[in-house]
């Protein structure tokens, strides 16, 4: 089942970035530690965001500012990323995505409780990359895969125009560049648009996307970008037993709607693709409404409502 959208209505971004009800840092199997941001009532049905590479908790403002009246909002920062610290060599892998996951599920849900999780890009790949783990499968009633893939990144890329060899070699370049991006300038915003987002995204969110970037450490950008290069997580989509939806945007040049398709064909438990026409690869910055929107379905179509009391912070 594809469902396509017509284009959603131009937004002004953000507001204020929202405050937290609590902080914490869970302690990953490695022993590294991820920095976890709480919000919304205790009680409420749980649900958990994955940010994407370069990206940050910031990255979810608005599904936070949006969800967190009325769900208990989880988010946290990828390793290297956002408030979590880096690691040294041999700290990036898949593998250390799902543990961190598990980390965070286990700091934050009590055994048995359900939550819809959301991932966006590599935090889509993290879910899939955690689909056989026990924690994952305990809490898991559902989740969001968004603008993602599970493999063939460079290859499937459209942000240069050449032909394939070339275009795949300089799509896996620019994933493991080290290089420093700078502040923020026209410049700057103008590729950074180009590459990931939809022609129609106003100044404001390209500007808001730009600050997110940007504030990524260029040696856990570069990092992740070769372990980008070379995923490979089909295997792990079709062990992701949990009731799945698909979203992406039509002009998504980093993860084109190929991958979204070939998700859809691949996924157990297949709920529907969501298609929007304009949107290129950050939706939830893009589209914010619409990915709301989808959390919700999925909270409404799979948890029931009954909670109980989270654990303790892990410090």
């Amino acid at each position: 089942m594809s469902t396509r959208h017509p284009r959603p209505p131009r937004q002004r971004s953000g507001g204020p970035v929202p405050v937290p009800g609590r902080t914490l840092f869970a302690v990953s199997a490695d022993g590294s530690r991820v920095h976890v941001e709480v919000y919304g009532p205790e009680e409420a049905p749980a649900v958990v965001l994955a940010h994407g590479w370069t990206c940050s908790t910031r990255f979810w403002s608005a599904q936070i500012a949006d969800l967190a009246a009325d769900h208990r909002v989880i988010a946290y920062d990828q390793r290297g990323h956002g408030g979590s610290p880096d690691v040294g060599p041999g700290g990036h892998s898949t593998d250390a995505l799902a543990d961190d996951l598990e980390a965070v599920l286990a700091a934050t849900l009590a055994p048995g409780r359900k939550a819809v999780l959301a991932g966006h890009s590599m935090g889509g790949m993290t879910l899939m990359a955690a689909a056989r783990r026990p924690r994952f499968r305990e809490h898991a009633a559902a989740v969001l895969l968004c603008s993602t893939g599970s493999g063939r990144l460079a290859e499937e890329a459209r942000v240069f125009a050449l032909p394939g060899a070339a275009r795949t070699g300089g799509t896996r370049a620019l994933l493991r560049a080290a290089l420093p991006l700078g502040p923020v300038s026209p410049v700057t915003r103008t590729l950074l648009k180009y590459a990931t987002m939809g022609p129609g995204s106003s100044p404001e969110r390209v500007d808001v996307c730009a600050r997110i970037v940007h504030a990524c450490p260029r040696k856990a950008r570069a990092a992740w970008g070769h372990v980008l290069s070379d995923l490979d997580l089909d295997q792990e989509v079709a062990e992701l037993r949990v009731p799945a939806a698909v979203l992406v945007g039509l002009e998504d040049r980093m993860t084109p709607p190929a991958h979204a398709r070939a998700l859809a064909a691949a996924l157990p438990d297949f709920l529907g693709l969501t298609e929007l026409p304009g949107m290129g690869h950050m939706t939830p910055l893009e589209a914010p409404e619409a990915v709301s929107a989808k959390i919700r379905e999925l909270v409404a179509g799979h948890l029931t409502g009954t909670a109980t009391n989270e654990k303790e912070d892990v410090v």
